[in-house]
């Protein structure tokens, strides 16, 4: 029997499923892939429609709990279509990261550009249900492998790994 993975999934209205509704977003899907191959894994969705980078640091506390073992950060594209810049954004990711890896928490940021462009609804910012399955097969790749003892963090989609799988209980 693998490890419990213990995943929240933070982020935006992709994340939340936004026009597909949360049962056909990527972390729901994940949830069924991973389940699907033996793990006992909960993915929990913390997904805020119009949420910021500045939103999703602010409710990080609340949102994962003791026992996490691994957070999907997907910080979508809100702060500069809001009026923020690039410079907090990335500043935001990297206090997240900071604060996971401080938790011994294992974070990997999935940019909105590991869907392809011709995955997005109508309005080329939300996923459509096929992107929603490509970010879970993406995602799916990158933990593989990933339990309670990693706490390696993974900065973006190219630099993210799966490492060895879990320790037989």
């Amino acid at each position: 029997v693998a490890a419990q993975l213990n995943i929240v999934a933070i982020g935006g209205s992709n994340t939340a499923g936004w026009g597909v509704g949360a049962q056909k977003a990527y972390p729901s899907l994940l949830e069924t892939l991973l389940k699907d191959r033996g793990y006992d894994a909960h993915v929990a969705n913390a997904g805020v429609s119009f949420s910021t980078t500045h939103g999703m640091l602010e409710r990080l506390g609340a949102a994962v709990k003791p026992g996490t073992t691994i957070v999907i950060l997907q910080p979508g594209h809100n702060d500069t279509r809001f009026g923020g810049t690039k410079e907090q954004r990335a500043k935001n990711i990297a206090t997240i990261v900071n604060r996971m890896r401080e938790r011994h928490i294992r974070t990997i940021v999935f940019e909105n550009e590991t869907v392809p462009t011709a995955n997005y609804q109508w309005d080329g910012i939300h996923f459509s249900a096929k992107g929603h399955e490509i970010a879970a097969a993406w995602m799916l790749r990158q933990i593989i492998g990933a339990g309670p003892s990693q706490a390696a963090a993974n900065p973006s989609p190219a630099d993210a790994k799966p490492s060895a799988p879990p320790a037989e209980a």
